[in-house]
């Protein structure tokens, strides 16, 4: 049941109280602040916020600061501030009773499932190979997590802060808008900035950031900022019109002459990248004719249908020719009992693990983003590299037999040594393949 319906009529936004004073649920002895103003104590024990939100389009319009902290008895987190009854974090529910079309997109979104990563691969990591109190500064400030409530009302420490972007709130709504809409200005300027993306999507695994930043988009955007029109509104921010050059909001979120603005940021993406063998997505072809329909925004339609056929190559390459091969080694090896079932006590997982999600993924997103140099050096040479003088070396003192059925084939036969004529096999076998 969504808190707080009876301000609707009263509603255009909301605004947020500092997380930090709210969860003490003992205030310090002070005169009680008149009822109509929060603003007048927190003007002096936290100006910072009161001067965020004095400037955001929410405090211009002097919504109080109880349209989104204001709380119903009963409900888990909340507790008695002053007079008000009150919760120290607003959620998507509350957003929802003014951004309504916004949360369902949101809600609908990996972004709002990304807390589901506990129980992966890398949460292991985090928790129990390198420790809990890493993994809540760490994954947890991404991904999210379950934000608990002690009984005594505060927020437990493990849990809290966080506004990580799938993080499970106490009334059960998963997501935080302020992961990108940081508070209390909720800038629709500070969310549209790459930055805003970069603080998760960024570093060895995931380089997106690094990506845009050495691309032709990311170049164009730093040389023309002053033209970017952050603060527009949303249907006043155009791709191609309004603004020369793309940020990730652009891509993935903004609109276009025949689309509207998504908060579902994987609406265009056709390919997954993250897992071991990259797979087309669930209604791929509509997804990659929205995002074509953003390229062709500033770009011809021969670029961008070339492109699309790079990219594709570039992901089906890393797919048959060293994610499949590994992956059924791996497979083999476990079945064969020749790998124990605990993962990464072994050097082969931390090699295999590095090559799909490390070294991989670089190849596969530079391929995505236009970042030449992450398809090549942090990625495709990685991959190549830790492929035969790393992995292959490490499954051969267990199975030799599963390296020759790999190294038998017409794509890696090169490492045996090459003659022209082999040369000339390979190179016809590549553009068979891969159509070039």
């Amino acid at each position: 049941m969504m808190r707080k319906t009876f301000l609707l009529p009263l509603l255009i936004s909301f605004i947020f109280l500092t997380p930090p004073i709210f969860a003490e649920k003992e205030q310090p002895k002070q005169e009680q602040p008149k009822k109509e103003s929060c603003v007048s104590c927190h003007s002096k024990v936290s100006p910072g916020i009161v001067k965020q939100w004095q400037e955001s389009k929410h405090g211009k319009m002097d919504l109080n600061c109880t349209v989104c902290h204001s709380a119903n008895e009963g409900e888990v987190d909340a507790f008695k501030h002053y007079d008000e009854l009150i919760s120290t974090i607003p959620t998507p529910n509350d957003c929802a009773v003014c951004h309504e079309k916004e949360t369902k997109e949101f809600s609908k979104s990996h972004h709002a499932k990304a807390a589901q990563f506990i129980g992966s691969l890398d949460n292991l990591l985090g928790e129990v190979v390198e420790g809990g109190p890493a993994a809540n500064l760490g994954c947890r400030q991404c991904h999210g997590s379950e934000v608990k409530v002690l009984k005594d009302g505060k927020l437990d420490h493990a849990t809290w802060p966080n506004t990580g972007i799938g993080r499970i709130n106490p009334d059960g709504s998963k997501g935080s808008c302020s992961a990108c809409h940081y508070r209390h200005t909720f800038s629709v300027a500070q969310a549209r900035q790459p930055e805003n993306c970069g603080k998760c999507h960024m570093g060895p695994d995931h380089p997106q950031a690094e990506i845009y930043n050495e691309s032709k988009h990311g170049v164009l955007f730093r040389a023309f900022i002053k033209d970017m029109n952050l603060e527009n509104d949303a249907d006043k921010w155009i791709a191609g019109k309004d603004y020369p050059s793309p940020t990730c909001a652009s891509c993935h979120m903004s609109a276009t002459p025949t689309q509207s603005v998504t908060h579902d940021v994987g609406d265009r993406i056709s390919w997954t990248l993250r897992p071991v063998i990259s797979t087309k997505l669930e209604n791929w072809q509509k997804r990659r004719d929205s995002m074509k329909d953003v390229c062709r925004q500033c770009h011809g339609p021969a670029q961008v249908e070339n492109f699309y056929q790079q990219y594709d190559e570039a992901v089906t390459l890393y797919n048959e020719k060293f994610a499949k091969p590994a992956k059924a080694i791996m497979d083999k090896l476990y079945e064969a009992g020749k790998l124990t079932k605990t993962p990464f006590d072994e050097k082969l997982e931390w090699i295999y693990y590095e090559l799909w999600h490390h070294e991989g993924r670089r190849a596969r997103m530079g391929a995505s983003m236009q970042g030449p140099d992450f398809v090549q050096w942090h990625g495709f040479y990685e991959v190549a590299k830790h492929f035969y003088f790393e992995f292959l070396p490490e499954v051969k003192e267990r199975d030799p037999k599963l390296v020759d059925e790999v190294l038998n084939k017409d794509e890696h036969r090169w490492i045996k040594g090459l003659s022209k004529e082999d040369i000339k096999k390979n190179l016809e076998f590549y553009k068979g393949r891969y159509k070039q």
